[in-house]
């Protein structure tokens, strides 16, 4: 296993985690279900592969996928790095239940540390941003958390990059703990953030932690125009699908990764994880699988990296058209 800093602090995370949104017996939105028995493999293999990283949520199966990763890591879970999230609906009935409130931070960052069955959380993200809340409370109650010491560090998801701008000139000016960290969608097939989300991370030295770097598992190489997708797949069963792309593209992109896999004896999904794994703005690339051997075929990508002829080969088929006002800045970055 390779390691990286998470951005610009001095913490080393596996180059692959681990993410436990499937980590559910009772079934949970497009997560499918999994057996504890199942679980526990896909742990116990990850960490004898070297993986230190585990990301989950507390929305996740609504808590439950925070209770069973912290079952299978069992004795060793103050051992490895577990980043959770805040800001979803963990109450129907209850207004408050939600959010990036003062009140609903604490209240969820006590009930996640108590499914987890720690003192502290590693990486705390909020999910996504909140319209209903002033960033001023969110992150002076996150700093407040770090400060306590419930939380060592903090971290976004799913952040528009004036967003992540603004939050963190807010906590340099105030003092605060700054988010160290962006987990957002990357893939071959979803390369939006590099017009202003990775720009605003480097700028600020925030790490990306990729989220569905398989596309949902499109790039896994199984589905041809031959083969489309079946109506049961993941994507199929979304209840609002949230990865868009053109599918003609898509099936066409498959068939150039399978070439390039050719040449290092690898498969389509390990090419299209080290696509995203070399990029130097990537902290950690997250795998969420349902086998023990997705896992073992998706950590197997750390074995090989593809050469720069390669990498420029994949960025070229599949690079997005430049929107206003990059192209126009393009046009005068050297004058």
């Amino acid at each position: 296993m390779q390691y990286k800093n998470l951005g610009n602090t001095g913490l080393k995370v596996s180059v692959f985690c681990l993410g436990a949104m499937t980590f559910t017996e009772k079934g949970w939105r497009s997560a499918g279900t999994m057996s504890f028995s199942e679980i526990q493999k896909v742990v116990d293999y990850a960490i004898d592969m070297g993986v230190n990283f585990f990301d989950t949520a507390d929305i996740y199966a609504f808590g439950e996928s925070e209770e069973l990763l912290a079952k299978a890591l069992g004795s060793r879970k103050n051992d490895v790095i577990i980043a959770t999230k805040v800001r979803g609906v963990m109450d129907e009935n209850d207004p408050n239940a939600r959010g990036l409130s003062r009140y609903h931070i604490f209240k969820s960052v006590d009930q996640s540390l108590k499914r987890l069955g720690r003192d502290y959380i590693d990486l705390y993200q909020v999910h996504w941003w909140d319209n209903h809340t002033p960033i001023e409370e969110t992150t002076e109650a996150l700093n407040d958390l770090v400060r306590i010491g419930k939380v060592r560090y903090i971290g976004i998801s799913d952040f528009a990059g004036w967003q992540i701008t603004k939050s963190v000139m807010l906590q340099e000016i105030k003092g605060y703990s700054k988010f160290v960290s962006a987990q957002m969608y990357y893939s071959l097939l979803g390369r939006d953030i590099e017009f202003e989300v990775i720009p605003a991370c480097e700028d600020l030295g925030l790490g990306i932690l990729v989220w569905s770097p398989l596309a949902g598992g499109f790039l896994t190489g199984k589905y041809t125009k031959d083969k489309p997708y079946p109506k049961d797949s993941r994507y199929s069963r979304m209840e609002r699908p949230f990865l868009r792309f053109d599918f003609e593209k898509a099936y066409n992109l498959i068939e150039e990764l399978k070439k390039v896999a050719k040449k290092y004896n690898a498969t389509v999904s390990q090419v299209a994880l080290n696509w995203v794994r070399q990029k130097s703005f990537v902290s950690s690339v997250i795998v969420g699988v349902r086998s023990l051997e997705q896992l073992k075929d998706n950590l197997g990508a750390v074995n090989f990296e593809l050469s720069e002829e390669d990498i420029k080969y994949l960025d070229e088929i599949t690079a997005p058209e430049r929107p206003y006002p990059q192209w126009f800045l393009d046009m005068f970055a050297d004058l």
